[in-house]
């Protein structure tokens, strides 16, 4: 990994190192006005990156090699403090109270950016990747594509500030001022099938959008709302494609 701690070289990261790169390449920046700790977590079976956590300061980045045919997810933690050990807690998205999540999911919310990479670099072969809600919501993350193609090769994400309008049953209160610092989906927070998905309403046919999704899909169109939100939330790219993940990209 390699940090770097202005805009103008996460430009040259995504423009230049991913340009004629066979490998791709996976950049974290973080545009917030705090420190964002990201979490990476691989699906069942997958290599181990970056041990799982690490730390990004206001206007800082990353870039990370993706292992062809990689797939997991990433999500950024805020209000972190942690002991020279690697031990402590974070106020969202904590891993089990280290820095190294080393192969922990984070606690919801969380926004997660989700990837699965295609397994051989073939002309027909595709990337999937989603920001998604359906763990909550806790920072805003945008996930751009670089030198991929495809009708479906667009930036997804969560732009939004989900926070300022979180319905109270779903907040999540914490830091200075006792402030709503993430928003929990309605399946966390109520636990019911028809918000989770299980039980009768196991099915697409059957589990629909409710007032709590569409709030979240109204806000964050380019997200996955809810368990079920398959074709607006999933979008594919040419494999070899190399990827920018964003927090909070519309602060300026």
């Amino acid at each position: 990994m390699r940090a770097v701690a202005t805009a103008a070289l996460v430009l040259l990261l995504a423009a230049a190192a991913f340009s004629g790169a066979s490998a791709a390449t996976l950049a974290l920046y973080n545009r917030c006005g705090e420190t964002v700790w990201p979490g990476i977590q691989p699906s069942a079976g997958k290599q181990l990156l970056a041990r799982g956590g690490l730390v990004l300061a206001p206007g800082h980045a990353t870039s990370i090699h993706l292992p062809t045919g990689w797939s997991g997810r990433v999500w950024g933690r805020q209000g972190c403090k942690f002991d020279a050990a690697g031990r402590g807690h974070c106020a969202t998205g904590d891993c089990g109270g280290t820095l190294y999540c080393n192969g922990a999911g984070g606690a919801p919310p969380a926004t997660l950016a989700e990837i699965t990479l295609a397994s051989a670099p073939t002309p027909t072969a595709q990337d999937f990747y989603d920001v998604s809600l359906v763990d909550g919501y806790n920072i805003p993350i945008a996930m751009t594509p670089y030198h991929g193609s495809g009708a479906n090769c667009v930036a997804a994400g969560c732009v939004s500030d989900l926070n300022r309008v979180c319905p109270q049953g779903l907040a999540v209160r914490g830091g200075e001022g006792n402030r709503v610092v993430g928003c929990r989906s309605a399946c966390a927070a109520y636990g019911q099938p028809q918000y989770c998905c299980t039980g009768e309403f196991g099915t697409p046919q059957q589990c629909k959008p409710t007032a709590y999704s569409r709030l979240f899909k109204s806000a964050c169109p380019k997200a996955y709302s809810y368990a079920y939100d398959d074709p607006t939330s999933i979008l594919t790219c040419s494999a070899g494609a190399s990827y920018v993940v964003t927090f909070c990209p519309h602060r300026r």
